[in-house]
């Protein structure tokens, strides 16, 4: 697979989409497969480019993306890795972002 080169990107705007996604993942303010789909973009990766520098494959990327799939605290390991995130257990929140009584 020939390599595509990565467009010229602004290091300052990918700090602030850094900064602003740890916040959200923080916050609990995204699902799984929106936090791992801001993670590939901001990695500057195609979604087949992203799976093999995790060691994934493709249709299991892809499934975590679309909330379809299942991943094992190994693959959200790999994923996370990269952007200094461990899996761990977090505080739940209700619909209306409420703290559960």
């Amino acid at each position: 697979m020939p390599s595509t080169p990565r467009p010229n990107r602004d290091h300052k705007s990918l700090r602030a989409q850094r900064d602003q996604l740890m916040a959200d993942i923080e916050q609990g303010h995204l699902e799984l497969g929106e936090a791992v789909r801001r993670m590939r973009e901001i990695s500057g990766l195609t979604q087949e480019q992203f799976a093999k520098h995790r060691n994934l494959s493709l249709l299991t990327l892809k499934q975590i993306e679309t909330g379809k799939g299942n991943p094992t605290v190994a693959t959200l390991d790999k994923i996370g890795r990269i952007f200094g995130l461990a899996v761990g257990f977090t505080k739940r929140r209700e619909a209306g972002g409420k703290d559960p009584g």
